[in-house]
């Protein structure tokens, strides 16, 4: 549903349009340019199909201005994966808006508990930032992460 005010759509997406394979490719781009190979949990397309996982969009008018994901990890416990503002979006509430989405469709699934990893280096300042705004502080790492100096991981209860 598309708004004259610049209101932001956020829907679920199949994935297999043009815009969002591009904003993926950025996000993976960002993230190998700031973590060597083995550091890098960033998500591709394929990966980001599977049925654990939900990618929701958010566009407005016509323009993709960021994706996020939300990955069930059991019953009660889901992992946010692949956040991303389309570069010429940033700090403009792309991110805000599609974190209160996420943690709503979290609550709605009965998740207790929300994860993340991002990285650990200045690049990724403004995603802590964020997460922490929103209630995630540092934790140990979880499901199959290990400990890695490029990694933060957070997590917050519902």
């Amino acid at each position: 549903m598309e708004s004259d005010d610049g209101a932001m759509d956020i829907r679920v997406d199949d994935l297999s349009g043009t815009e969002i394979s591009r904003l993926v490719q950025e996000h993976l781009s960002h993230v190998a340019l700031h973590s060597p190979p083995e550091s890098v949990h960033a998500l591709g397309l394929e990966a980001l199909r599977k049925p654990e996982i939900t990618l929701w969009s958010v566009w407005q008018e016509s323009e993709l201005v960021g994706c996020g994901a939300l990955k069930e990890l059991d019953a009660h416990h889901g992992e946010i994966k692949s956040m991303r503002t389309a570069s010429p979006h940033l700090r403009k509430g792309v991110a805000t808006r599609l974190m209160c989405h996420i943690l709503e469709e979290a609550k709605l699934r009965s998740y207790r508990r929300l994860s993340l990893e991002t990285g650990s280096v200045d690049a990724f300042a403004p995603a802590r930032s964020l997460y922490t705004r929103f209630g995630f502080h540092q934790c140990a790492p979880f499901a199959d992460y290990v400990e890695d100096p490029y990694s933060v991981f957070m997590t917050r209860e519902l």
